[in-house]
């Protein structure tokens, strides 16, 4: 008997082999040239998706001050993402100043990215600071912000409305640096700013 009549008389168990062995063939090729596996740099337990009601949490900086303090309603951690999702957050900004208060604030919904350095809010934002020393209370009005907590410094490209006493300054636009008060409007711009009292 012939190899050729063999192999058409079993043609089921030889196609079967043949795709066997181009699947192994094949297999053998990628773990050759295949990009080499990505290494994690986590450490620790792998952690699985979860959710929370009234969370809070407390991020901390290289030398162990608070970055940020968050509080939800709602937080979520997806499997397979190490971010954090909030609905209705409200959140503390650390002034990093003697004898400065912390600025307060609240908004829609959040993100935290996985180390912390980044902060989503979403939606409308309000953040308020009480006076101090000769400094009135100052409120901020605005939406879908950025914020780098680590570096106290915020963005967004929204309108946004900050009053400071009797004094109004608004915009479209804004980035700010809590630490050094720096505050920069970007577009239509409009102030008003009242007199100091005279002294007496």
């Amino acid at each position: 008997m012939s190899l050729r009549r063999y192999l058409r008389d079993r043609r089921l168990p030889a196609a079967t082999l043949a795709i066997a062995l181009a699947a192994g063939v094949a297999q053998l090729l990628l773990w050759w040239f295949g990009p080499a596996p990505k290494t994690s740099d986590f450490v620790g337990p792998p952690r699985s998706s979860y959710t929370l009601t009234d969370a809070r949490m407390t991020e901390f900086n290289a030398t162990g001050q608070p970055s940020f303090r968050l509080q939800a309603p709602h937080l979520e951690r997806r499997e397979g993402d190490d971010s954090l999702y909030l609905n209705s957050p409200t959140f503390q900004l650390p002034a990093r100043q003697a004898g400065t208060p912390d600025w307060q604030g609240e908004s829609l919904y959040g993100w935290v990215n996985k180390d912390g350095s980044l902060l989503k809010l979403q939606g409308p934002v309000t953040m308020h600071r009480p006076a101090f020393g000769s400094t009135p209370a100052t409120e901020m009005h605005t939406s879908d912000v950025t914020a780098w907590p680590k570096e106290n410094r915020l963005e967004t490209a929204a309108p946004a409305r900050i009053v400071q006493g009797a004094s109004t300054i608004s915009g479209v636009g804004m980035r700010a640096n809590l630490t050094n008060k720096h505050l920069e409007l970007l577009d239509d711009v409009h102030s008003t700013f009242m007199p100091a009292k005279p002294s007496r």
